[in-house]
């Protein structure tokens, strides 16, 4: 497939991605403090755990210009781009003052059992699959932010959940710089590594790195369900 090709057939899965039970719930769940304090804690490992999935994809990967524009998309995840001085991280810690999270407890945070299971997992797949299903499992994890791909779904995960802590807890877009940066990031993300899906992904390799796609997909259902679960466990 070429890059329209597979924009548009990845972008559908995402589509049935987040019309599926498991994002309809945890979209549906209110947010509290306490509530909110739970997700910014699970995602703070999720971020963390990125760092090591793609250093997996890139040390499985012989080819230098893929080495290259992954060195490109985590210096701005783990370092700085125009939306941190100091990294992605940073934006969830300053995201956690606005419901009472100091950089501690986020950086100190237990996971969930289910937080667990898919890091391991998602470990599993970027270090013993091909680097072709590394790269395509966890691309797709970006797009599910971008709001060109969803704004019929009320947009992607950072602008739709902004709004549900502004309706829910008052907070304001300016206090919420993990969500207000991930709502443009990703869209740049989002178109990153598909000239690579064109290139390499061909033959046996597209099916894999589809059915890569949809096994990661499914991760991040699971993940999120955990979270909607673990969040309704406190009060309301």
């Amino acid at each position: 497939m070429d890059v329209k090709s597979w924009r548009g057939t990845i972008g559908e899965m995402v589509r049935e991605h987040v019309r599926s039970p498991q994002l309809e719930h945890y979209f549906s769940v209110r947010m509290t403090r306490e509530r909110a304090q739970l997700m910014l804690k699970q995602q703070g490992l999720y971020v963390r755990h990125r760092r090591d999935c793609w250093a997996n994809v890139s040390s499985n990967c012989p080819e230098m210009a893929v080495k290259h524009k992954i060195l490109e998309h985590e210096m701005g995840e783990v370092i700085k781009d125009r939306y941190s001085e100091h990294g992605h991280l940073d934006l969830i810690v300053r995201q956690g003052r606005a419901v009472g999270l100091g950089a501690e407890e986020i950086l100190n945070a237990e996971p969930i059992p289910t937080t667990r299971a898919t890091l391991y997992a998602w470990a599993w797949m970027t270090r013993t699959k091909s680097w072709i299903e590394g790269l395509a499992a966890l691309t797709v994890t970006e797009w599910g932010n971008d709001d060109r791909l969803l704004a019929d779904r009320g947009g992607g995960h950072s602008t739709r959940m902004a709004k549900r802590w502004m309706e829910d807890m008052g907070i304001a877009w300016r206090d919420m710089p993990n969500f207000a940066a991930h709502s443009e990031a990703d869209e740049e993300h989002s178109d990153m590594f598909l000239p690579f899906l064109e290139r390499f992904a061909t033959g046996e390799k597209e099916q894999q790195a589809l059915q890569a796609v949809r096994e990661s997909l499914d991760l991040f259902a699971i993940y999120r369900e955990g979270v909607a679960v673990a969040m309704e466990r406190l009060p309301a």
